[in-house]
């Protein structure tokens, strides 16, 4: 499949077969390319957690209002983001490049994200929703259905995962075998509305 026919193709998928499972080889494929994606001075601040225990997913579903996709789908991903990941061990996410761009790059992190919680929070978002993308089109390629989610009450999640104070959830994903054909499409906004030129 082509990546236009992925993004074409791609919807947002509620139904679930329960019985299916993915392989340890798919996902492992799926989070092996997800890592590929850009961030900001590479910081690769996403963190995937993967709920396989049937109880905790219950709970999650619980916290979720009750959206059958948590449980019945093959895979769950609670989307959590390092808000402090600027801060550690930094030298290791340019440790295959040449010694004039680490030099260069790896203190220019520091200096960038010091004392900005908001940006730090806001790449925080924008990479995991990056990392997202590149799972929800893989997944089309693979023939899955994928539902990227946010209803659900972030506060019992993170509780129910663990969460460590300096991260953040970004999102769930929920993958699996789709049992039911979504929607139609609400409708796209004219490219006319959604495009400006230059300026507002």
């Amino acid at each position: 499949m082509d990546v236009s026919a992925a993004i074409t193709q791609r919807r947002s998928v509620k139904a679930y077969d329960p019985e299916h499972k993915m392989t340890e080889d798919e996902i492992t494929k799926l989070l092996s390319l997800a890592i590929l994606s850009p961030s900001a001075f590479n910081i690769q601040n996403w963190r995937f957690v993967q709920v396989s225990d049937p109880a905790l997913r219950q709970e999650i579903r619980k916290a979720a209002w009750d959206q059958a996709q948590v449980t019945d789908a093959s895979l769950l991903l609670v989307i959590c983001a390092d808000l402090k990941s600027w801060e550690k061990d930094t030298a290791r996410y340019w440790r295959n490049a040449p010694q004039p761009v680490q030099e260069f790059m790896v203190p220019a992190i520091t200096q960038y994200y010091s004392g900005r919680e908001q940006v730090q929070r806001d790449e925080a978002m924008r990479s995991c929703g990056i990392a997202a993308m590149a799972m929800m089109l893989e997944a089309q390629e693979m023939g899955y259905a994928c539902c990227p989610m946010d209803g659900f009450d972030f506060d019992a999640v993170g509780k129910l995962v663990h969460l460590p104070e300096d991260h953040v959830v970004t999102m769930m994903l929920a993958i699996g075998k789709g049992m039911k054909e979504p929607w139609p499409r609400g409708g796209q906004l004219p490219l006319q509305e959604v495009i400006i030129n230059n300026r507002f």
